[in-house]
C-alpha cells in the first residue's frame, strides 16, 4: 500500500501503482455517454491516465483542464481522466469547462480499476475514492511513468508526465 496524505494527515491506498516497465492491467470503464471502453480500445496509442478522486473538487478539475490544454501539443496521445464520479457528472463537468480533448471514464460498472492500479483509497474520509495519480503508458501498454501524488490536495507533476508521453511516442 502507498501512504499518502489528505491535508497533512496520513491515509493509505490499497496497493501500489504498476511498476515502470510492466504491462498495465486491463480495465473496463464507462464513458460519459454510458458506453464502456477497455484499455485495448486505445491500442497503439500512448496514454496518460489522469486518476482523480472527483471532478467536483478544485484540484481534480484543474488537472483535467491542464491535461486538456496540453493535448494539442501531444499529437495522438490519449488522455484519460478516471474517477468514481458518475458519467452524468463527468459529462456536465466537460460541457461546463469546455473539456474536449480528454476522455472521462468512470468505474460505474466495473470497480476493478482502483484495485488493479493500487489507487483505491483504503481509509480516512475519502475511503472508496481513487487517489490522485498519473500513469503514462506507451503504445504497447508498458508503464513508462508513474506518480502517486503524495498530498491529495496537490496537483500532479504535469511537466514530467507530458515529457514521458512525448518520449513514448
Amino acid at each position: 500500500m502507498a501512504i499518502i496524505a489528505l491535508k497533512g494527515k496520513p491515509i493509505s491506498t490499497v496497493g501500489e501503482l504498476p511498476g515502470k516497465g510492466t504491462t498495465a492491467p486491463d480495465f473496463s470503464l464507462t464513458k460519459n455517454d454510458l458506453s464502456d471502453l477497455r484499455l485495448a480500445d486505445f491500442a497503439g496509442k500512448v496514454k496518460i491516465l489522469n486518476i482523480v478522486p472527483s471532478l467536483d473538487t478544485g484540484v481534480c478539475a484543474a488537472s483535467a483542464r491542464a491535461f486538456n490544454k496540453a493535448a494539442d501539443s501531444l499529437g495522438g496521445v490519449a488522455i484519460l481522466t478516471i474517477s468514481r464520479d458518475l458519467p452524468f457528472a463527468q459529462k456536465r463537468f466537460c460541457e461546463a469547462e469546455g473539456i474536449k480533448s480528454v476522455v472521462t471514464l468512470s468505474e460505474l460498472r466495473d470497480r476493478n480499476f482502483g484495485l488493479a492500479y493500487g489507487v483505491e483509497i483504503a481509509d480516512g474520509p475519502m475511503a472508496g475514492l481513487l487517489s490522485r495519480a498519473v500513469v503514462v503508458l506507451d503504445g504497447n501498454n508498458k508503464v513508462v511513468y508513474t506518480q502517486q501524488v503524495p498530498e491529495i490536495t496537490q496537483e500532479p507533476d504535469y511537466a514530467s508526465a507530458l515529457a514521458a508521453a512525448k518520449n513514448a511516442q
